[in-house]
């Protein structure tokens, strides 16, 4: 990359200490989108005052919802992260919160810190329930910064609770941080007697054999590799070599943190992004593919899973639908009704394995706040993003995370290979061969904030085409079937595809999805009438 493209950090960072947000300026307050406030200190969107009234907000919230237990912070590796943990530490310190932190301030992965609620309510049931913070923008670039609530439910807040602490969060910034937020020094903070440290790491790897086969990893003999694209879960793998003692160690192909993500390869629009499921961002382990039977890679947040085999990067709809179809047939701890949670926005092949299993499907907007619920009491087995983040129940049935879990999904990629003798893209060939070939695309493009609130507005009847790619449109959807929720867009079928357009919850852009059960040309025309269309009502 050159040089005039690697992020100024002492810049970065002294904008996030210096700059304010205007309080009358829409795009710089506090907005949680499908998974926490995002933004960049150099714009004004990520900056001290958001977080200090953001960790306000929640001490508030948390204390009108009688949480008494302690509250467990993690953060990832975006520089930050770091300085945001701080003001979240300050804040909360000096509310009286009992705080555990992660020894020697080490990054800590989203599914995590969700495990770790969990377990910690799980063992005291009614008495002081534990909740979360998770600072991190996930794959999104250096620049940016983010910060999510989790509840004591373990996994994404529901969009009530974090619209009540984003509104209270605006108000604080509105009346002003200095007069309404309670803090005192981070140095002062940490040696506080409410002010915990405690090792996050070891209770997970250990947790893992609950969760996937770990003999058939150990035992695998497959070579594996594991890119952690300079992410929060860098010190797990050894790790998980070590406790589990796996015969043939998992590789780390890329064992460095560095905050400004200089040796990512660029993404499609010439960005940096930690993102997985891109084979631009992904080029570097996908130029490995050769050498390894499995490898894989994780956002920064370790979240979402990017799964690579001798036959490339896989789609992350196509490892979804050979995950679901694996575990729901390998799982007999599993109650025959658990469900599987689909996003809307998810390739239809999901469809047809459900049919093929017969189970149950649950179609949802996007946003893995819908899963929480169904992993959290067992009645989802599984639940599942386009994105590429997923998570499932233990082998017993009981609930493993309530948040995306990238590593249990790398996990399963070498236990589905060593059980089948078959790797996660032979798998889906052979799905391809019983169900036809689903020709699936997203496709991203710049909009404003008033063009994405209006995008979703909209109402079926505001979309006036009753032909989608030469085929008669037998379904306009505002609202998720599986549980009648907003979709905050527009989704369009017909029997030979379909598609679906929403605004971006975390950067401007509006996102269209598509897919076609017929060609790659006759996905290109959906696209194309798809944009037409969004373009006209818009």
């Amino acid at each position: 990359m050159e040089k005039k493209n690697v992020v100024n950090l002492p810049s970065l960072i002294s904008d996030y200490y210096t700059l304010a947000p205007n309080p009358e300026d829409k795009t710089q307050g506090v907005a949680f989108g499908t998974s926490g406030h995002r933004g960049s200190s150099k714009l004004h969107s990520f900056n001290e005052q958001h977080i200090l009234a953001i960790a306000q907000a929640v001490y508030e919230y948390r204390t009108a919802e009688k949480i008494q237990g302690p509250l467990y912070i993690g953060a990832d590796t975006h520089a930050l992260s770091e300085p945001a943990l701080r003001s979240c530490v300050e804040v909360l310190a000096a509310n009286g919160v009992d705080i555990i932190l992660q020894e020697g301030f080490k990054p800590v992965p989203t599914p995590v810190v969700s495990r770790i609620i969990l377990e910690h309510n799980y063992e005291r049931k009614e008495a002081k329930q534990a909740d979360g913070i998770v600072i991190t923008p996930s794959h999104n670039p250096p620049t940016d910064g983010g910060i999510k609530y989790d509840p004591t439910t373990g996994g994404p807040a529901s969009a009530e609770t974090t619209k009540i602490i984003q509104n209270r969060a605006n108000e604080i910034i509105k009346e002003g941080v200095d007069k309404v937020v309670k803090r005192i020094p981070f140095e002062r903070a940490v040696k506080m007697d409410n002010v915990h440290f405690m090792d996050y790491m070891m209770p997970y790897v250990k947790g893992l054999s609950r969760v996937i086969d770990m003999d058939a990893v150990i035992n695998s003999g497959l070579n594996v590799g594991a890119d952690p694209l300079g992410g929060s879960g860098i010190f797990y793998w050894d790790l998980i070599n070590e406790v589990y003692k796996i015969k043939k160690p998992i590789n780390v192909v890329n064992p460095n943190i560095d905050y400004t993500f200089s040796f990512m390869p660029p993404d499609h629009d010439g960005k940096i992004r930690m993102d997985c499921s891109s084979p631009f961002a992904m080029a570097n382990l996908i130029a490995l593919k050769d050498k390894y039977d499995i490898a894989f890679g994780n956002d920064t947040d370790y979240d979402r899973h990017g799964i690579v085999t001798p036959q490339g990067l896989m789609n992350p709809n196509h490892y979804l639908a050979v995950a679901i179809r694996y575990l729901f047939t390998n799982r007999p701890g599993w109650s025959k009704d658990a469900m599987i949670g689909k996003t809307l926005v998810s390739s239809s092949l999901i469809d047809k394995v459900a049919e093929e299993i017969g189970r149950k499907l649950c179609e949802v907007p996007v946003g893995f706040k819908w899963f929480v619920d169904g992993l959290f009491d067992g009645s989802m087995g599984f639940g599942g993003e386009e994105s590429a983040g997923a998570s499932f129940l233990c082998k017993d049935a009981s609930v493993w995370t309530t948040d995306k879990d990238g590593i249990i999904m790398d996990l399963l990629a070498i236990e589905i290979t060593a059980k089948t003798g078959k790797n996660p893209s032979e798998h889906h060939k052979e799905l391809t061969d019983k169900h036809g070939t689903f020709y699936y695309a997203r496709k991203d493009t710049p909009a404003t904030p008033d063009q994405k609130a209006a995008l979703g507005k909209l109402a079926p009847e505001n979309l006036k085409a009753d032909t989608l790619a030469g085929n008669k449109i037998t379904g306009k959807f505002t609202k998720a079937p599986g549980n009648g929720a907003s979709i905050g867009g527009l989704k369009v079928v017909t029997d030979k595809g379909w598609f679906a357009a929403r605004p971006s919850g975390t950067e401007d852009m509006c996102k269209v999805y598509a897919e076609s059960f017929v060609s790659e040309d006759h996905l290109k025309q959906i696209q194309k009438e798809a944009q037409d269309i969004v373009a006209s009502v818009v």
